[in-house]
C-alpha cells in the first residue's frame, strides 16, 4: 500500500506540472551504478531494491525495467505495487522510451530529474521523440515527495597512498593533459566518482562498499579544481593536494566553472557520465568534445605495483574463503546455520585482516532456490536454514587497501540430483573454456563471451547477464570499459586489464550455480600472426570438486581443474595452520605436501 500511495502522490504532482509521464532511474548526479542512500529514488518509489532498474509512471500505468540479474527479485518485490515488470533483457520487450512513444499522444510531456540523467540519455530521447513528445528535466518530483530523504553523505575523504596506487597524481594529470591536447580540448570536466578517485589518488566512504567521495573535477592545462564538500577534507589532506596544485572548492562550484567557460574554450566530457544539468551549464558558444573519459581506460590498465598489491590481497581473500568453507563444511549439521549467519561469518573473517577496509558488495549467500536470484541478499527473516542437501551459492568480495576482490563459489552441502550435478559441471566447463583461452591481441570481450556460454548453450540453457566485468583497484567492484558480454563492445583487451569470469545457470524455484574468478590479461607468445594474449587467474580459492560429473569433462578440463586447485594450495599453504592445510588438501583431492 505504501508504494501505491507514493505513486498516487507522484501522479498528482505530475498533473500539477503538466507531465504525462515521469521517469525515475537508479543513478545519482554522477551516473554511478551504486549510489548513496540520498539518491535511491527509484527504490523509494517502487520498493524494488536491486542496483539496476528504471521506473516509469504515467497517469494511468507504471512499469519497472530491469535486467536478467533481478527478474525473480523484482517480480516478488513488485507484487501488489501497481507497477508492472518489464524484463529488459528479453527479446521483443520494448524499452521504456519505446513504450512511452507508443503509449503517449503527440504533444505529451515526459519529466525527470536532469541531475540523474546523462547528457547522452537526454540526447537519445530527443532524437527518438523528434519533438512529438517534450522533455522536462528541471524538477525532482521524488525529492519533493520524499519527506525523510537522507542528506548527502559527509564522510571524510582520504589520501590513497602511493605505495598502493603505483603512480602519483602528478603523473596521472600530466598523462590526462596530453590526451586532452590530442583530442583538441583545453578543459576537461570529470564527474565519474571512481575516475576522480583514481586520478587524484583519493578515496572516501560516501557510497556503501565503494570507496569513493562525491565530488566533481575540472582540469585545464594549468589548473585542477576539486569541487567537494570541504568539510570532508582534513587540513593535512588539503595541504597535500594544494601543494600539488589542486584547487579545492565547494561541491556546487562546478556549475559556476562550467558557466564561466569562454567561446575560445574546448571542453572534453563523457556524455554518458556528465548529467544533463551540467551539460546545459556549458555555454552554447563553447566547443564541446564528446568521448569516453581518458581516465576510464587509463584506470582499467593496472600498473605493476597495483597488480603486485592485488595478488597479495587475493591471497588474503583466499585465506578468508578457505577458513569459511572449512567452517561451513565441518560444522554443517552440528550447529544451526542460516544463509544470513553464514554470510556474516564470512564477512567477519575478511574484516579480521588489517588491510581489509570493508566489503566490495553485500555478500550473496543463496541456498537452494534462493541461489537462482543472482543478487539475493539474505536477512534474518528471509534466510533459509542450511541443511545437508543441494547448493549454497556464495558471491562475495572485499575492499582491501591493495585491491578489490570478487569471487563466487557454489558449495555442495549434500547429495545432488543428476540435474544439479550436470548443470554444475556445465558452468565449470564454461568457466574453464574462458579461463584457458589463448587469443590474438585485438579481441574484445564480446568476441570471447561465447566461449563461456557454448557448453551451456549445448543443453539449451543460458544466463541472462554478462559473463564478466572489470574490477577497480580499491575502487568499484564493477569497472569499465572492458567487459565480457554479448553486448557489442569495441574495447580491446589489453595487458593489465582485470576481468571476472562468471558463467552461471539459474533455475527459478530450484537452484542457482555460478563459478567466478578474477583474471588479468597477460601476454602469451608473439608469432608472425601477431601478439597472443591469455588470462592469469587472480582468485585463489578451491573449486568444489564434489559437484563435478567427471564423465562430462574432457581430459584437458580435468587437468585444468586439478592444476588450478593445486595452485590454490601452493598460494595459501604458508598462511594456513596444520589443520587447515590438511582439510584443504583433502578438499581438493590431493596429497598434502
Amino acid at each position: 500500500m505504501i508504494v501505491q500511495e507514493r505513486i498516487a502522490k507522484l501522479r498528482k504532482l505530475m498533473q500539477d506540472n503538466q507531465m504525462d509521464a515521469y521517469i525515475v532511474p537508479s543513478a545519482d548526479s554522477h551516473l554511478s551504478e551504486y549510489v548513496a542512500e540520498h539518491f535511491k529514488c527509484r527504490q523509494w518509489i517502487s520498493g524494488f531494491t536491486g542496483s539496476a532498474g528504471t521506473v516509469v509512471v504515467t497517469l494511468k500505468d507504471a512499469g519497472l525495467w530491469t535486467d536478467g540479474r533481478y527478474y525473480i527479485q523484482a517480480e516478488k518485490q513488485l507484487q501488489n505495487s501497481g507497477i508492472r515488470l518489464f524484463r529488459g533483457a528479453d527479446p521483443r520487450v520494448p524499452s521504456y522510451s519505446e513504450w512511452l512513444k507508443d503509449l503517449l499522444p503527440a504533444g505529451a510531456s515526459v519529466g525527470f530529474d536532469g541531475h540523474v540523467f546523462s547528457a547522452k540519455q537526454v540526447q537519445d530521447l530527443e532524437k527518438e521523440y523528434q519533438g512529438q513528445i517534450s522533455l522536462k528535466f528541471n524538477r525532482d518530483l521524488i525529492g519533493e515527495l520524499w519527506q525523510d530523504r537522507p542528506t548527502l553523505p559527509t564522510t571524510d575523504a582520504f589520501i590513497y597512498d602511493l605505495k598502493y596506487a603505483g603512480r602519483s597524481r602528478g603523473e596521472k594529470l600530466d598523462n590526462l593533459r596530453e590526451q586532452m591536447k590530442d583530442k583538441g580540448a583545453n578543459v576537461h570536466v570529470l564527474t565519474a566518482l571512481d575516475d576522480i578517485a583514481w586520478l587524484l589518488n583519493i578515496r572516501g566512504d560516501d557510497v556503501p562498499n565503494n570507496p569513493v567521495t562525491i565530488a566533481h573535477v575540472l582540469v585545464t592545462q594549468d589548473a585542477c579544481y576539486l569541487c567537494i564538500d570541504e568539510t570532508k577534507v582534513s587540513s593535512t589532506m588539503k595541504a597535500e593536494l594544494e601543494g600539488e596544485g589542486i584547487r579545492i572548492t565547494k561541491y556546487t562550484a562546478i556549475v559556476e566553472l562550467l558557466e564561466g567557460l569562454q567561446a575560445e574554450d574546448s571542453v572534453l566530457f563523457d556524455p554518458e557520465s556528465l548529467n544533463a544539468v551540467l551539460y546545459h551549464a556549458i555555454p552554447s558558444a563553447t566547443k564541446k568534445v564528446e568521448g569516453t573519459n581518458p581516465t576510464t581506460l587509463l584506470k582499467a590498465i593496472k600498473n605493476k605495483t597495483e597488480l603486485k598489491n592485488l595478488r597479495t590481497s587475493s591471497i588474503q581473500d583466499g585465506v578468508a574463503m578457505v577458513k569459511f568453507i572449512k567452517w561451513l563444511k565441518t560444522n554443517l549439521g552440528k550447529e544451526n546455520m542460516t544463509e544470513f549467519t553464514a554470510g556474516d561469518y564470512l564477512d567477519n573473517l575478511r574484516r579480521e585482516n588489517k588491510e581489509c577496509v570493508g566489503l566490495s558488495f553485500d555478500t550473496i549467500a543463496g541456498h537452494k532456490d534462493h541461489g537462482a536470484m543472482m543478487h539475493y541478499k539474505a536477512t534474518p527473516d528471509s534466510a533459509y536454514t542450511l541443511n545437508q542437501e543441494g547448493f549454497l551459492l556464495v558471491d562475495s568480495g572485499g575492499q582491501y587497501l591493495g585491491g578489490t576482490t570478487d569471487i563466487t563459489r557454489t558449495l555442495v552441502l549434500g547429495p545432488l540430483t543428476e540435474e544439479e550435478k550436470r548443470d554444475y559441471t556445465l558452468v565449470l566447463k564454461g568457466h574453464i573454456a574462458l579461463a584457458a583461452v589463448k587469443f590474438l591481441h585485438g579481441a574484445t570481450g564480446s568476441n570471447l563471451d561465447v566461449l563461456a556460454r557454448q557448453p551451456i548453450w549445448k543443453y539449451g540453457l543460458d544466463y541472462k547477464c554478462g559473463t564478466g566485468h572489470g574490477v577497480g583497484m580499491f575502487l568499484n567492484v564493477h569497472e569499465g570499459p572492458q567487459r565480457l558480454s554479448q553486448t557489442p563492445n569495441t574495447v580491446k583487451l589489453e595487458e593489465g586489464m582485470i576481468l571476472t569470469n562468471e558463467p552461471g545457470i539459474y533455475k527459478e524455484g530450484k537452484f542457482g550455480i555460478r563459478t567466478e574468478n578474477m583474471m588479468v590479461v597477460v601476454k602469451d607468445e608473439e608469432t608472425e600472426s601477431g601478439q597472443f594474449m591469455r588470462f592469469e587467474a587472480l582468485t585463489y580459492c578451491p573449486i568444489d570438486i564434489a559437484g563435478v560429473d567427471q564423465e562430462l569433462l574432457t581430459a584437458e578440463e580435468k587437468m585444468w581443474l586439478a592444476d588450478y586447485n593445486k595452485m590454490v594450495y601452493a598460494k595459501l599453504e604458508p598462511y594456513l595452520n596444520d589443520e587447515e592445510k590438511a582439510w584443504l588438501a583433502q578438499e581438493i583431492g590431493t596429497k598434502q605436501h
